[in-house]
């Protein structure tokens, strides 16, 4: 049995990415006010991490939530039980959009669905940090990325949810 947690977070291209690539520390807080910096310091396994940084980009990250929760949080699937990991998505306000960061939990608040609300973090950061460390050039795309137990980028995909996608990131937790 492979045991392990799992991060995902979006990034410009599919695919492997140098493991010593290190995901920059990013702080935000759950919508119950919980602060939250990622990747966790926990060290146990792998961590999926999902980003968007504009409205344009939100409704795509949340197309992953329900996926993403099935197989990566409540199990479902022929290989979920195979590893261990933890699961965040990541709206992130930046520049001027930093002004909607308190009206967007709110909304938040009142319409998630309760299993997704633990897994979603709000952040505020400086996007041009973020861009360079992570290569986010689409900011119209979600971007996804795995990281593993010491924090390393070891997968990313971009964009809108595909079941190929998802399952992209399941197999390097498989390996």
């Amino acid at each position: 049995m492979i045991k392990g947690s799992f991060t995902v977070i979006a990034v410009l291209f599919a695919g492997l990415v140098p493991a010593q690539q290190l995901f920059p520390a990013l702080s935000g807080e759950t919508s119950d006010g919980k602060e939250v910096t990622l990747p966790l310091a926990s060290g146990k396994g792998y961590t999926i991490i999902g980003l968007a940084y504009s409205q344009k980009a939100q409704p795509a990250l949340e197309e992953w939530f329900e996926p993403a929760y099935l197989r990566f949080i409540a199990k479902h699937g022929l290989f979920a039980g195979a590893y261990q990991c933890n699961v965040y998505f990541v709206p992130l306000f930046t520049g001027l959009n930093k002004a909607a960061y308190e009206p967007s939990m709110r909304k938040f608040r009142k319409s998630a669905s309760p299993q997704v609300v633990d897994h979603v973090v709000f952040a505020k950061a400086e996007l041009d940090l973020l861009k360079d460390a992570l290569g986010l050039a689409d900011k119209d795309a979600p971007y996804f990325f795995v990281l593993d137990r010491e924090g390393r980028i070891i997968h990313r995909e971009q964009g809108a949810f595909t079941e190929e996608k998802l399952e992209a990131i399941e197999e390097v937790m498989l390996r």
